[in-house]
């Protein structure tokens, strides 16, 4: 009898995916037998990138890792999604103590909802600055955004964003 599938799912909106993020799908890859990167979004809400952009970027970033798959999902809880995939796993990577302030309660109710386990991953701390919404304004204001997001990121969005 095989043992089960070690599957951990990253969640986030990923508007935009930062190297910070793939590090943290790089090392997840290394840790689980299948690690699902989960976009969510509200369709009620405009992003930056649409939800296909935003598969698009991170595929072509984890592309070489046969055990990355990334995949959207709408107006759903974070467990229920977990529940969807048969992850036992909510993989969080953390740069600092704020991000863990606000991910410790998140972590509770989804463990008291279902019983889903949170695990936290500290970023790397070349990446502790780095934050999508963060690169969006550096972006916007017309401030060099190399080395924080993949070279196709840094074009869409200084194509994209309207600069004041």
């Amino acid at each position: 009898m095989s043992a089960p599938t070690r599957r951990a799912v990253c969640p986030g909106s990923y508007d935009p995916v930062t190297v910070g993020h793939i590090d943290v799908f790089r090392r997840a890859s290394t840790l689980f037998d299948e690690v699902v990167v989960a976009i969510l979004h509200n369709p009620a809400k405009q992003g930056t990138f649409t939800v296909e952009e935003r598969v698009g970027f991170i595929r072509d970033q984890v592309d070489d890792l046969g055990n990355v798959r990334v995949e959207p999902f709408a107006n759903r809880l974070i467990v229920d999604v977990c529940s969807q995939v048969e992850a036992q796993v909510l993989l969080k990577g953390l740069r600092g103590e704020t991000d863990f302030s606000y991910e410790w309660p998140m972590a509770l109710m989804n463990r008291h909802l279902t019983g889903v386990e949170t695990l936290f991953m500290p970023g790397d701390t070349r990446y502790e600055h780095i934050s999508s919404s963060l690169v969006k304004e550096v972006a916007r204001f017309g401030g060099d955004i190399d080395g924080l997001v993949s070279d196709d990121v840094r074009d869409a969005l200084v194509e994209r964003l309207p600069r004041p």
